[in-house]
């Protein structure tokens, strides 16, 4: 106790205290992680950061090569009665994620705050790719991640309609995930920018935040 706990009517200045005890040092690791109403999960240029120029005023870098996203960048999203939500733009996961490769771990630790997911596939196959192979790839390393993620609410953006090839690449994506909302888009050209905005709008309002495990 301090001499203030001394102080009385017939000692008002007190110089007698207590000794404490013994101070404690140590040592806390802190961990920031991204908090945004929807994060965009995909493959390396699948076009997500573009997709993420596109609807909102964040700048990401845009390049031809893999993991140009090396950190999450979030990106604000007006919408025409005022309202926003917000867009993480998650960097490039690949297959083997969940056990660390290309840096998953410290990619897939910022989509647990994410009210909904929006799994951005190159709908045309550009690189040889398969776009329906690269969306259940994507499932699986979220899901073996963190298996409450599995359960948050979900949605398909297909990217690259304007190539060649993905027209009928969308329509296969549509029959094999026919319970799942799909909008074809070209973050490049701005087709279909309008309606994922509406659509996003309406998801993030129709969806609570995420409880998370503390733990984790």
């Amino acid at each position: 106790k301090g001499n203030v706990h001394f102080k009385s009517s017939r000692n008002r200045a007190p110089r007698q205290y207590t000794e404490g005890e013994e101070g404690e040092q140590q040592h806390f690791l802190l961990e920031l992680r991204t908090i945004a109403d929807a994060g965009l999960v995909g493959y390396p240029n699948a076009g997500k950061s573009t997709l993420l120029r596109k609807v909102s005023a964040a700048q990401p870098k845009v390049a031809a090569y893999p993991f140009t996203t090396l950190h999450p960048i979030v990106g604000v999203v007006e919408f025409p009665d005022y309202r926003r939500a917000t867009i993480a733009d998650i960097p490039g996961l690949i297959e083997g994620a969940h056990h660390g490769l290309g840096l998953g771990h410290e990619f897939l630790r910022h989509i647990t705050r994410c009210r909904i997911l929006l799994f951005v596939v190159d709908v045309a196959g550009s690189e040889g790719r398969n776009p329906i192979e690269d969306l259940r790839t994507l499932r699986r390393e979220v899901d073996l991640h963190d298996s409450a993620l599995s359960k948050r609410p979900w949605y398909i953006i297909a990217n690259k309609i304007d190539l060649p090839g993905a027209s009928a690449n969308l329509e296969a994506l549509r029959n094999q995930f026919r319970t799942i909302n799909v909008i074809d888009i070209s973050a490049k050209t701005g087709e279909g920018i309008e309606r994922l905005k509406r659509e996003l709008q309406i998801w993030v309002g129709e969806t609570a935040l995420p409880v998370v495990d503390r733990e984790r």
